[in-house]
């Protein structure tokens, strides 16, 4: 019998309670010659099975299959039918590309991207996150993750009062935006691009949607989002997860228009302990999966279970993003 799927391991996959992280899928016996179509086939005929190893899993890397432009990526994409989710309130600088395919942020090469779950700063975001490797690095530009449920755990075991004030008082985001697009900045959408318009009353009333505040200014708008919550309870796996952007935003949300340690505070508006956030950001590190890209890679994640960062790298790299509802 032709098997279209196979499990496979790779150096730098983790165990979790014996199950490996990221699951690693490669073409069996017989179906590396098969293209495109084959492909977008079997992914409908065995989406439970797909589905469940993602559940399981929280990361499923697709290795091997014939998947090189970005209009294949689209393909496949669209063969695991999950709805798509419009852009709407991300901070990221990224370009349509085809279909529901973007490119993943344009920050400069040179930047690290910190640690977050996709669009936690909002109240919709997606539930599923699809990337795929055009190109792969000159070198580094990896794309780390880490189980969220694994990152909240440590927490809470050596910073019990800081969770517990956490969870009851939740963040508050703040974040300035210039009028247009700024791709020097890891941060840099302009509001336009933000929330998809020209006309300042209908910002205001995406926003308003978002449960995000604005405030004018004279070459743009500052944006307060909050407080909402920083740790989610995942239903479907019954534990507790690191739903929140803190570390991006206190170690990354840098630029000309904004100061890191300003753009997130507790939901009551007092500072964040650097010293903890720092040790997050550590805990992190140690507990993420750094894969090094290889050209047609598709990797999958489930957007409640993991949170990915970028690493800097020397170009070439051309990495591309499609979110799910």
């Amino acid at each position: 019998m032709l098997q279209t799927f196979v499990e496979s391991s790779i150096p730098h996959q983790k165990l979790y309670s014996g199950a490996p992280f990221p699951l690693v899928l490669t073409p069996g016996q017989g179906a590396q010659s098969l293209g495109l179509s084959h492909l977008t086939q079997s992914i409908k005929a065995h989406k439970p099975w797909l589905q469940s190893l993602l559940h399981r899993a929280g990361a499923v890397l697709l290795r091997d299959f014939p998947v090189t432009t970005a209009s294949d990526f689209n393909d496949v994409v669209e063969a695991f039918g999950f709805a798509e989710l419009p852009y709407v309130g991300g901070a990221a600088p990224r370009t349509k590309v085809v279909g529901r395919v973007f490119t993943s942020n344009e920050s400069p090469p040179d930047q690290k991207i910190p640690f977050h779950h996709e669009m936690a700063q909002v109240p919709e975001f997606p539930s599923k996150l699809f990337f795929f490797c055009e190109v792969e690095p000159g070198t580094g530009g990896e794309t780390p993750i880490v189980l969220s449920h694994i990152v909240y755990e440590r927490m809470k075991a050596k910073y019990p009062e800081f969770v517990q004030r956490l969870e009851e008082r939740g963040l508050m985001y703040t974040r300035v935006l210039g009028e247009d697009d700024d791709p020097s900045s890891p941060i840099g959408r302009g509001w336009k691009s933000t929330f998809l318009t020209q006309d300042k009353t209908i910002a205001e009333k995406r926003a308003a949607q978002l449960g995000m505040k604005l405030e004018w200014m004279e070459d743009g708008v500052k944006t307060i989002m909050g407080p909402i919550p920083a740790v989610k309870y995942d239903e479907s796996r019954q534990r507790k997860i690191w739903f929140n952007s803190m570390v991006a935003a206190y170690t990354g949300w840098e630029d000309a228009r904004n100061d890191p340690v300003k753009a997130v505070t507790f939901g009551d508006g007092q500072p964040l302990p650097a010293d903890i956030i720092y040790d997050c950001l550590k805990i992190l590190e140690e507990e993420c999966v750094a894969v090094p890209w290889q050209k047609g890679d598709v990797l999958l994640l489930d957007n409640w279970a993991v949170l990915h960062s970028r690493r800097p790298f020397d170009p070439p790299r051309r990495v591309l993003a499609s979110l799910c509802k």
